[in-house]
């Protein structure tokens, strides 16, 4: 199904007040929301690409750091701004195209950022949720390991949480598509990105080339991650989380479960 070509609700505000309308005729603009239908088709590919933003801006802070430690605070600040399109470090939101592809949602990367509308807003709701059942564990296991991104990605997106365990349903045919990515002028972006730093703090650097499924191993490894504490980690926290998540999302898929009715096995657990 072809783009809803619409343009946002803050480039028609611009328009407005360009055209010497009333600025009240903004407040009429529907801001944009996310279409919470569409989060169960792309959770996954999130969970990748938030995983990777984690692991890439964590390094970088430990690099601009170094020879100091990272703390766990440092890494809760990056992890908050991450699913926060309005922050820096959540411009890898901002530059998602969701497209259409046969019966199924793929995350597109653009070269540069959008203006945020229902598609972003929808990667960010994805995003949050994912964020949420990671806990945690997230931080742990980056304080106490030396993980490699795809190590970390298969952890935290096929193990901590099951975004990953079933391939996503096919999308209906009477879907409502998305809004066209619309290009934010680069001169404009600029403009935001150096109002944002001198606000805020820089946790990390966002990663420019995320991790991928169809990247080989060799081409997403950039360290070495320590065998020992990743395995005791691995059998410590991810066997019984797996093992929840597995039988959580088997009675799921076959009975069509209910959320509380799952919540309240996990806890007998």
């Amino acid at each position: 199904m072809a783009k809803n070509h619409a343009a946002p609700a803050l480039v028609l505000c611009l328009i407005l007040v360009s055209t010497s309308m009333p600025t009240s005729e903004c407040s009429s603009i529907p801001a944009p929301v996310a279409q919470d239908e569409d989060v169960q088709y792309i959770k996954c590919q999130v969970c990748e690409k938030l995983a990777s933003q984690l692991y890439c801006q964590v390094q970088s802070k430990r690099a601009e750091i170094s020879p100091q430690k990272i703390t766990e605070q440092q890494i809760t600040e990056i992890a908050k701004n991450l699913c926060n399109s309005e922050k820096k470090e959540a411009v890898w939101i901002r530059k998602i195209d969701i497209v259409e592809q046969g019966n199924k949602l793929k995350l597109e990367e653009q070269d540069g950022e959008g203006y945020c509308n229902s598609e972003c807003k929808t990667l960010q709701k994805a995003c949050e949720e994912v964020l949420k059942e990671l806990d945690d564990i997230y931080l742990e296991y980056l304080i106490k390991t030396n993980p490699r991104i795809d190590g970390m990605v298969d952890f935290l997106c096929g193990n901590v949480t099951d975004a990953c365990i079933f391939d996503p349903p096919p999308i209906p045919k009477d879907r409502t598509p998305g809004e066209a990515f619309m290009p934010k002028p680069s001169e404009e972006a600029d403009v935001e990105r150096n109002a944002k730093s001198s606000t805020e703090s820089t946790p990390g650097a966002p990663c420019t080339n995320m991790y991928s499924t169809d990247e080989s191993p060799n081409a997403k490894n950039s360290g070495e991650e320590d065998k020992d504490e990743g395995t005791h980690w691995h059998s410590k926290l991810g066997v019984r989380r797996h093992i929840k998540s597995f039988f959580r999302g088997i009675t799921k898929y076959f009975t069509g479960d209910s959320e509380e009715n799952s919540k309240t096995r996990d806890s007998e657990l």
